[in-house]
Formats: structure tokens, sequence, C-alpha cells
């Protein structure tokens, strides 16, 4: 077979092409940090990187609702700290007040400082996060107590659970039993201000309030229900902080495999763009010599 002057010219430049091609995508991938952009590039690693952001979107939305989770249990776990310390000067009063010694003005001043405490209560009942109750079930928008001080148990929604989703196919309620809490509360309190606020009231008929242990209307069964509240906001706090762990993990494993998918080899790739930038000099020296001399060479 005979070579001839063109055939030559011609696989130069298509090898030249080649380098030239070549150093360009090294290039970009120096440039870029990169190691495609474009999914003609490498189709393998534009699908494996289309399916890394996609779980890495899911993890930050997990990651959004998890600051939510925290938000409500951190919100809960307050409200119910200050009705246990409410109740807990309640039974104080209730004790100063079942002393004989005290008089119809003494245990008048106390029954009002009781009457505080319940609308303090009230208050708790109807507390509210980002512009939502947290005590009201599902109904977020409507307080618990209206106005007039009275609870809407009658409130839609207000036995329903509220719950978040944190992880794939695991969701996490994060409201109390509101109903249960606040109607033993208001029931037991309503009794309490009333005992207490009767002169006829004797201090044995104001101390049986405490040893009421069968009936729902005294402080003994108020701090019973929040505590036993209060524990499962507790236990759903730890559980919380266990998901948040999970999905730093999966967060840090997702960018990880991301990073290794697309991120490109700066050191591998420095050192082949300064082997291909030799090969390709010595591609364009040799190619020169190949090439067969013009006239003009041999007028020099």
């Amino acid at each position: 077979m005979r070579v001839t002057q063109s055939m030559l010219s011609g696989n130069m430049l298509h090898n030249l092409n080649n380098s030239y091609g070549r150093m360009s995508e090294l290039q970009d991938q120096l440039n870029s940090g990169s190691k495609i952009n474009r999914p003609s590039q490498d189709p393998v690693i534009a699908v494996k990187s289309m399916g890394y952001r996609r779980d890495l979107g899911k993890v930050e939305q997990f990651s959004r609702n998890m600051n939510e989770v925290n938000s409500w249990l951190d919100a809960t776990d307050d409200a119910l700290s200050q009705l246990e310390a409410s109740i807990h000067r309640v039974h104080e009063l209730v004790v100063d007040a079942a002393n004989d010694t005290k008089t119809a003005k003494d245990r008048e001043a106390i029954a009002q400082e009781l009457e505080q405490i319940h609308e303090h209560m009230r208050d708790l009942g109807n507390t509210e996060m980002a512009g939502v109750y947290i005590f009201s079930g599902t109904n977020t928008l409507s307080p618990l107590f209206k106005a007039d001080g009275t609870m809407d148990a009658a409130l839609p929604g207000l036995d329903n659970p509220v719950e978040i989703e944190v992880f794939e196919g695991i969701n996490l309620k994060v409201n109390a039993n509101a109903n249960k809490i606040f109607k033993t509360v208001d029931a037991a309190m309503t009794k309490i201000v009333s005992t207490v606020k009767d002169p006829t009231s004797t201090g044995t008929e104001i101390g049986s309030l405490l040893g009421l242990v069968n009936e729902e209307n005294n402080p003994n069964s108020m701090r019973s229900t929040v505590l036993t509240e209060h524990a499962r906001i507790g236990a759903m706090q730890n559980r919380a902080e266990i998901m948040q762990d999970r999905l730093d993990l999966r967060e840090i494993m997702v960018k990880t495999r991301m990073r290794d998918n697309e991120s490109v080899d700066y050191s591998k790739a420095i050192t082949e763009m300064v082997t291909h930038e030799s090969i390709h000099q010595a591609a364009l020296s040799v190619g020169a010599r190949i090439i067969q001399p013009t006239l003009v060479d041999f007028m020099r």
C-alpha cells in the first residue's frame, strides 16, 4: 500500500485534533472542578448525579422538617414545664388554705392567686408558635380557650395528631394530647378555686381536695396527667435527636458519593494534562519532520 503525503497530513491533523480535544476536556475539568460539563460527555456520571441530587434534596427537606419538629417539641416542653410549676404552686396554696388558722380574708387572697394561676394555665393552653396554636390539634389557627375563658372541647381536629415526615415513611407526632391535659386541668382548677373561694368551706373540706386520688378534679390528678404527657414529649425529643443524627449521616454520605462521582481529581487531571501537552508537542515536532518539505523550504 502506497502511503501518500496527503495520507500522512490527514492522519497527523486527525491525531492533533484528538489531542486538542482531550486537552480541552482536561482544561474544562480543571476550570470547573467537575468531571463533566455536559451529560453527553458521560451519561453514566450524569444519571448518577441526578440520583444523588434528588436524594440530597430529600435529605435537605427532611432536615427542614426536623427543625419544625424541634420547634414544636421545644415549645410544648416549655409550656408543660410552666404548667407543672403552676400545679406545684396550686398544691402549696391549697395546703396553705386548708390551715384552720387562716381567716376568710386570707383564703380570699389565696383564691385570687389561684384564679390568676388558672388564667395563666389557660394562656398556656393557647400557646402560639410561629402563628399556630400548638395545643389545638390539627386546627392550628384556632385557640383552645375562647375569649370568655371556656375550653373549646368541640374544636374540630382537637384530638387529631400533628405528624411531620422526617424520613422515608417515618412520621413523628409533635403535639400533645391537649384535650386530655387541659380538660383535666381546667376542671380541677375550677373546683379548687370555687372551694377555696367559698366562705363556708372548712379547712378539712379544702384539704380533702388533695386526697381525692380517685377523682379527676384535684391537684394530684392534674400533676399525674401533665407528667405523663410531658414524659411522652421528652421521649419524642430523644427520638428526634436520633433521627437528626441519621439525617446528618445520610447527608454526609450522599454528599461524599456525589463528590466522588462529579468532582475532578486535580492531581490526576493535572498530571494527565502535562502528559498530553508533552505528547502533543512531540507529535507536532515529529509531524513537522515527516511532512515533505515544500519549495519554500528549499529556497531558504
